[in-house]
């Protein structure tokens, strides 16, 4: 059990918490939501010990052991992977150092072996001897192959890295277990892995994630921090949003009828309180008047951006043909001879582990880079609008956001471009903010301004919902839904891959690709484990005795 009683913090003048008192028990899985900058980070920090309140206690239960998702991706860069993930449980790490620095005396002495047995009986009582297989079943659920875990983390990439961190704080059964953003970079395959590993996780889980159907699958209670409190919900997500709504509702119709009671005795009042016969009647209904208090309603502090892409053209029949695409990158071959053809009615979710791949198909269709072999041609009735995973380049200038935006649009009047950034929460001064100053968030609110004011009729994503606080995802969610036009996308929400596709395309590891009008639930279902199977029984031969061996 981990709680926290009467936690407060000031930032300056401001009061980021004040006076929250909630308990986190076991056995159940809280989700933390609240709006950008509503201190789901922050909060977490202070049940982790790594900031102070400014009054009140953090009360753990002795003795349970806390395990928290690291954010420092580089920390670690001197360690090996698989050292690196058995540090998660950090007495047993060093257990294990101590062990192997005294056997690796050459003056063995009698104390030398009497601390090695005592370290021995701790080893096995922590589990010791199944550290290592423990660990490289949490890298290979996550998706971290074999060949990596011997190798070192500076070796590997960012998104590799961040499944080494995941699987650190997985490590050892934790009492405690604290995910800031747990499903951030990861592909949809390793999300999943996850989702089943919390569900039947029997510890006490608190997790801020803005993947909505994630919370949904893995959350027993919502933890919903507005204007620095912190109200317990219930249930999952949807239920938290469908309560919250009910409630809200109620208290205004509420208020509603006292404004209406209010107004009658107001009335009533003033008809007769000058009249003898009834100024008792009157008298009374004044004092009924002063015992109404209307509820003191205050708007979230969620804000959710207008999204809506409207095409300027409609688009033909002919949309796009790729033929043959072929792509090496590094030596590697990503995409291998690949073929299809997009219809006008296509809503694509390109998924897969290969994130390379996918980034690489959408540079090559948006022009940004070329195939190897092949051809892709664009009907002539359509136009493109590219959103890209690594936006560096674009926000690598002094422009101020208005300037920016602007540059790429057809009308050139600063009033039409203000109503762009206007509806995705830019407003007065936001306006004259240097792009290379913005924050990821703000940066991707940038680019969908720039999609919206563009008009095209085909929309190509790269993961758009990185960096999106849950109130804009809902948003580009939504958007996207309602778009008339073609979309290609890559995306780790779950739900906007669900609610927005008609067609699914993976890109397998070898480069090729699997092709299929269904929506991605009932991809997963259908193909899934077929899939697994194939690639599982491709890497099995037979050797000289005709037994079945694994490559």
């Amino acid at each position: 059990m981990i709680q926290a009683s009467n936690i407060s913090l000031r930032v300056g003048k401001k009061a980021l918490f004040e006076d929250v008192n909630i308990k986190f028990t076991e056995g159940n899985c809280y989700g933390l939501i609240g709006a950008n900058g509503a201190g789901k980070s922050t909060f977490l920090k202070i049940l982790s010990g790594k900031l102070e309140p400014t009054s009140g206690d953090v009360i753990i239960t002795p003795g349970q052991r806390l395990s928290v998702l690291e954010q420092d991706h580089f920390k670690y860069d001197s360690y090996q992977v698989l050292d690196t993930v058995i540090m998660g449980n950090a007495r047993l790490y060093e257990i294990m150092k101590e062990k192997e620095a005294i056997y690796a005396k050459e003056d063995f002495t009698d104390e030398d072996g009497i601390r090695a047995s005592e370290l021995e009986a701790e080893f096995a009582e922590m589990d010791g001897w199944d550290a290592e297989t423990n660990a490289e079943m949490l890298l290979n659920g996550l998706g971290v192959d074999t060949e990596n875990h011997y190798k070192m983390m500076s070796e590997l990439d960012g998104s590799l890295k961040v499944k080494v961190l995941l699987a650190k704080a997985l490590f050892g059964n934790p009492d405690i277990l604290l995910l800031d953003e747990p499903t951030n970079h990861l592909d949809l395959d390793a999300i999943a892995w996850l989702e089943e590993f919390l569900i039947n996780f029997e510890n006490t889980v608190i997790v801020v994630s803005h993947d909505r159907y994630f919370l949904n699958k893995v959350c027993t209670n919502i933890a919903d921090i507005d204007y620095g409190k912190i109200q317990l919900f219930a249930g999952n997500y949807d239920f938290w949003y469908e309560s919250s709504q009910l409630i809200l509702k109620q208290r205004k119709e509420e208020n509603r009828k006292k404004e209406e009671q209010i107004k009658e005795l107001q009335e009533f009042i003033s008809r007769f309180s000058a009249n003898a016969s009834k100024s008792k009647q009157a008298t009374s209904r004044k004092k009924a008047l002063e015992k109404i208090q209307l509820d003191d309603i205050r708007p979230s502090s969620r804000k959710y951006p207008y999204i809506d892409f409207r095409p300027e053209r409609e688009i033909g029949n002919d949309v796009l043909l790729v033929e043959n695409l072929s792509k090496t990158i590094d030596g590697v071959k990503v995409l291998d001879n690949i073929s299809f053809i997009v219809g006008r009615d296509d809503k694509i979710a390109f998924v897969g582990g290969n994130e390379l791949a996918k980034t690489t198909l959408f540079q090559i269709l948006a022009g940004e880079m070329e195939p190897d072999e092949g051809t892709y041609k664009w009907g002539v009735t359509t136009s493109q609008a590219y959103f890209p995973k690594d936006n560096t380049k674009e926000f690598d200038n002094d422009l101020n956001i208005t300037e920016w935006l602007t540059g790429y649009s057809a009308i050139k009047d600063v009033t039409y471009v203000r109503g762009f950034l206007g509806r995705m929460l830019f407003a007065g001064d936001d306006g004259v903010k240097k792009v290379k100053v913005l924050s990821g968030g703000e940066k991707v609110r940038c680019l969908l301004s720039k999609m919206m004011i563009s008009g095209a009729n085909c929309l190509i994503f790269d993961e758009p919902t990185n960096h999106l606080d849950m109130e804009s995802i809902t948003a580009l969610n939504q958007g996207m839904i309602k778009f008339p036009g073609v979309e290609l996308f890559s995306c780790h929400d779950h739900q906007v891959v669900q609610t927005t596709a008609n067609r699914i395309i993976e890109i397998l590891p070898d480069g090729s690709i699997i092709d299929k009008m269904t929506t991605y639930d009932e991809y997963l279902e259908s193909d899934e484990m077929a899939r697994k199977r194939t690639v599982y029984t491709s890497n099995v031969t037979e050797n000289e005795d005709g037994e079945e061996v694994e490559e």
